[in-house]
């Protein structure tokens, strides 16, 4: 019986390259996003067959309605990829607003907590019991780039929430583990061909890697058996300005 996966933020980017690599796999994918004539494109990609499901991951209710479709048409959730996620423009801390910090923060954490949630719940119930959640993390997950108090907030939070689902996950057989990427090219790295601001206050131009690596990554964490865990995984563009930055 073909395993199934979630991918949430599946209509573009690493969510769409991760779906594809799901499928080339093997996998019965259900794809999450909130346009969906970007999940039709992702399926179209595949070949079709995936079940697109569009879905604000902030509303609670239609987070808990997309669980019992997946439920209902594919049986089980093996593996759920909490990718979904925004960004403002750099901003200086004290420039920030309510609203700019509230857009971050409601889909990077609060929808990541919300289709944690609603998997996990899935994988308790199901038989056989259990299922993996990998939670897309960030290099901000570790140190910020200038201006993103939102976006390095809310990585930061989603290394704890990844720690206590590994944690209350055990008795469940629920893994729980996180990628933290740096500078896949997709549509939020476009910028930085023509320079990111640096810890030193200048503007400088910084390298890139091919999203399906990450997909890649995702897909081989996903393949491990349930006894077995990646925990933590940082994938990134060898000559970016991480290590060292600042």
């Amino acid at each position: 019986m073909a395993k199934t996966a979630l991918v949430t933020g599946a209509g573009s980017g690493i969510g769409r390259a991760t779906a594809l690599a799901f499928a080339k796999a093997g996998y019965k994918v259900a794809l999450c996003g909130r346009r969906e004539e970007a999940l039709k494109e992702t399926d179209s990609a595949a070949g079709g067959g995936m079940l697109a499901l569009p879905c604000d991951v902030t509303d609670p209710e239609a987070v808990e309605a997309m669980f019992a479709k997946i439920e209902s048409d594919l049986g089980r959730l093996d593996v759920i990829f909490n990718n979904a996620g925004t960004n403002i423009p750099a901003t200086s801390f004290g420039d920030l607003t309510w609203s700019g910090w509230d857009k971050v923060v409601g889909v990077n954490l609060n929808g990541a907590f919300l289709c944690a949630l609603g998997a996990y719940k899935l994988m308790q119930r199901q038989s056989p019991q259990g299922g993996r959640i990998i939670n897309n993390g960030s290099i901000s997950a570790h140190v910020p780039r200038p201006g993103s108090a939102p976006y390095t907030s809310s990585k930061h939070a989603i290394t704890g929430l990844t720690r206590s689902i590994s944690l209350d996950g055990r008795p469940f057989d629920i893994a729980c583990g996180q990628i933290d990427i740096g500078n896949a090219a997709s549509h939020m790295t476009e910028a930085m061909s023509a320079g990111v601001p640096q810890a030193d206050g200048s503007m400088k131009p910084e390298p890139t890697m091919d999203v399906t690596h990450v997909a890649d990554a995702v897909v081989q964490m996903a393949a491990l058996p349930l006894d077995v865990n990646v925990q933590f995984v940082t994938i990134m563009a060898t000559k970016m300005p991480f290590i060292g930055r600042g």
